[in-house]
């Protein structure tokens, strides 16, 4: 049975828990150079701690959707942003989101892509090359499919050869965020 195959057969879930304290933010905002001005989508934003990030980097001139399928993290985070520029939207990254055509800079999705189905994994691919600007960047960040002390069963885990299999936009590279994290980040060539 390959990869493939098992993935579709097991079931992951969060359980409400966050990575956030396990990541290196410092190494994740460089890698990602964000600019003021840029439009960003922290897709399966959680409790929105990135989306802040974001913000801070975007300034005024720019705007952070946060997208979760979650209405009461969503709910939340709405009222600790309000009057910013975080726009929390409720959402699934995997199917057609509200969001405008080509009008996003970076769509960063975290410790989320290892739990998409096959389909799921199809919905995201549409979606993201449907939002990316034409030079547009996807960030996958995730955990190392090596023995870690927590995460995802191993078989539902994707090394970087593998999300660069699975992901038809050419990567840029791969970087250690956190032991044991790794985000890989992609670019939209049209």
């Amino acid at each position: 049975m390959s990869d493939c195959d098992d993935r579709k057969n097991v079931k992951h879930h969060h359980k409400g828990k966050s990575s956030e304290s396990l990541l290196d933010k410092q190494m994740i905002l460089e890698a990602l150079n964000i600019q003021p001005g840029q439009t960003v989508l922290d897709a399966g934003c959680g409790d929105g701690y990135m989306a802040k990030e974001f913000a801070n980097l975007v300034t005024e001139s720019g705007r952070v959707y946060a997208l979760d399928p979650d209405i009461a993290a969503i709910d939340e985070l709405k009222r600790e942003t309000q009057g910013t520029n975080i726009e929390p939207v409720v959402g699934d990254i995997t199917t057609t989101t509200e969001l405008e055509s080509h009008s996003i800079d970076l769509i960063y999705l975290s410790t989320v892509f290892h739990g998409f189905s096959k389909d799921q994994i199809g919905g995201f691919v549409a979606e993201v090359q449907h939002l990316l600007k034409p030079k547009g960047t996807l960030a996958i960040l995730e955990i190392k499919k090596e023995e870690t002390p927590f995460g995802p069963p191993m078989e539902i885990r994707f090394s970087p050869a593998e999300l660069d299999q699975t992901i038809p936009l050419p990567s840029r590279g791969v970087v250690e965020v956190g032991e044991p994290f790794y985000m890989q980040i992609f670019e939209n060539e049209v």
